[in-house]
């Protein structure tokens, strides 16, 4: 019987909510979740938040560990018309990557890839989850290697974008 009430009461409290006139609060300016990521350049600053050696040797990267002082470490990538990110948006320069997940919609990024570094046989898999907006986004991105050597590594990078404009001819690299 407690059961029953408390089921009533429950569906009473929903009823009466819905019928509030008082409307949701309105998201800051340039906050908004949009349906898609603009095409375009963008700006990203990239901080690498950890880094750890998995196999107990130095990681096999280029990148390093940042105090949190550090200024982070910024290049432009582009997103294609058809909201395609480049992969170069989130790979180390030189690796050789394809996207084998992507969900970047709705204000939702989340996206694997799986990438090939030059010398060091195996795998860099990386995977990103973030959010954006109309004119920029902010990702989590979590690496994981797997060399036949030496040099495995995880790292944990946090990176902010910023829509700048339009791509130049041919992507950009920087």
């Amino acid at each position: 019987m407690r059961g029953i009430l408390a089921v009533a009461a429950g569906a009473s409290m929903l009823a009466l909510a819905g019928c509030s006139n008082e409307s949701a609060p309105a998201a800051a300016p340039g906050t908004e979740a949009v349906a898609a990521l603009a095409a375009g350049q963008y700006e990203v600053a990239t901080k690498v938040e950890d880094l750890r050696s998995t196999d107990h040797t130095t990681p096999l990267t280029k990148a390093r560990q940042m105090a949190a002082a550090d200024a982070p470490a910024v290049h432009r990538a582009c997103i294609a018309a058809d909201g395609a990110i480049a992969t170069d948006m989130f790979a180390e320069a030189g690796d050789d990557c394809s996207v084998q997940n992507s969900y970047v919609r709705n204000g939702k990024i989340n996206l694997q890839m799986s990438c090939t570094r030059p010398g060091a046989p195996g795998q860099v898999l990386q995977s990103v989850a973030g959010t954006f907006t109309a004119d920029g986004f902010t990702a989590t991105v979590n690496t994981g290697t797997y060399f036949s050597g030496s040099g495995d590594y995880a790292m944990r990078r946090t990176m902010t974008a910023k829509r700048v404009g339009a791509c130049p001819a041919g992507g950009a690299k920087s």
